[in-house]
């Protein structure tokens, strides 16, 4: 069925959107504290991200199996 993963898609999309902002807000406090070294909740931003970024760009590709 064409269109059956859009909506959890771009929610998923948002969500990406919502974990990079985060990310950022991080470094920024980091530098904004002086720190030299990049704070451990980015790195788990980012990856959570990451994750969130393939699982939407599996629920884009065509259904192998329709």
């Amino acid at each position: 069925m064409p269109g059956e993963f859009d909506d959890i898609r771009q929610r998923l999309e948002g969500i990406a959107e919502e974990l990079a902002d985060l990310a950022i807000v991080r470094l920024r406090e980091s530098i904004d504290a002086g720190g030299h070294e990049l704070p451990v909740d980015e790195r788990r931003l980012t990856r959570a991200r990451r994750a969130v970024e393939k699982a939407v760009h599996l629920l884009a590709e065509p259904d192998e199996h329709a």
